[in-house]
């Protein structure tokens, strides 16, 4: 039986890597780029691609090309000295770029270099090493003192900080929450900056609650919705403006059929570009406290 066209395509760039024509950090040939050069349908492509990160030779960050993979430790030499920071940026990576689903302590320590049971010298297991990332994420960018004049400038700054952390880590708004919150000083720290931010408003103490709160959830289900996309990504090696070529067809089909004239309107454009609709909820959520503040005779800056 002949092998499938995408493994053929996928050991020709893997044999590329070994022989080093293409070294680790260089980008690999997009998934157009293989539809053109091998001659093979979109799908046909991405699945070769796909098969690549799943042997590791490729990665692919969120937003980024998909390029050439580190080896593992194991292959670059022997094992140097483990430090908890350096164990949690392993695994941070390991989660920014193939998800939280990937991340185990098994699979940790082959990236590291090391036997598994050398980690829980360092940390007591899985959970504690997900809180250690988070700590981490969030420490890595604290907020300015006092921050800059004005409620909204100041909420605007904590907003996009936070969305930037959750674009740059996309499994990290699934753990958060102000429900049910995990005590992590840094992410708490966020919090009471907010809270400050909204100091002599006049709002209630109710108010100020729903007010984090709603602000929170908006970001972090934005968040969410992007953690969808970045999964989605992965695993068809399709972009979203891709995706969308390849449902064309179909989707026109059920549009007629339904008679959704409205939803045949919608910008494909706008849909996928998620850094933009966030910006529109930012704002029109601030426009809305804005004219709360006022209506109410309360002071706004």
């Amino acid at each position: 039986m002949a092998e499938p066209p995408y493994r053929r395509i996928a050991a020709a760039i893997a044999e590329q890597i070994r022989s080093g024509r293409l070294r680790p950090g260089d980008p690999v040939p997009s998934t157009r780029a293989v539809t053109r050069e091998w001659n093979v349908a979109m799908a046909t492509a991405a699945k070769a691609l796909g098969l690549l990160r799943q042997q590791g030779w490729v990665r692919t960050r969120p937003g980024a090309a998909t390029v050439v993979a580190t080896p593992p430790a194991a292959a670059r030499g022997p094992e140097a000295v483990l430090e908890v920071a350096r164990i949690v940026r392993a695994a941070m990576d390991i989660a920014d770029d193939e998800g939280m689903s990937a991340l185990s302590m098994r699979r940790l320590a082959a990236d590291l270099g090391v036997p598994p049971t050398s980690l829980y010298r360092h940390v007591s297991g899985r959970e504690q090493l997900v809180l250690l990332m988070i700590r981490s994420a969030f420490g890595a960018r604290p907020l300015p003192e006092p921050g800059p004049d004005g409620w909204e400038a100041k909420l605007r700054l904590v907003c996009r900080l936070q969305w930037d952390l959750y674009r740059e880590h996309p499994w990290l708004a699934e753990h958060i929450s102000l429900t049910r919150p995990l005590l992590v000083p840094e992410a708490m720290a966020q919090t009471e900056w907010t809270l400050r931010a909204l100091d002599g408003l006049g709002l209630s103490p109710a108010e100020l609650t729903t007010e984090v709160i709603a602000l929170s959830a908006f970001v972090g289900g934005m968040a969410l919705l992007g953690g969808v996309e970045v999964k989605a990504q992965r695993d068809t090696g399709l972009t979203s403006d891709q995706w969308w070529v390849t449902r064309d067809a179909e989707l026109n089909t059920v549009l007629r059929a339904h008679g959704f004239s409205r939803l045949g309107e919608l910008s494909e454009e706008i849909a996928g570009d998620l850094d933009a609709v966030f910006e529109h909820g930012l704002e029109r959520h601030l426009s809305g406290l804005r004219q709360r503040l006022s209506g109410g005779g309360c002071p706004g800056r």
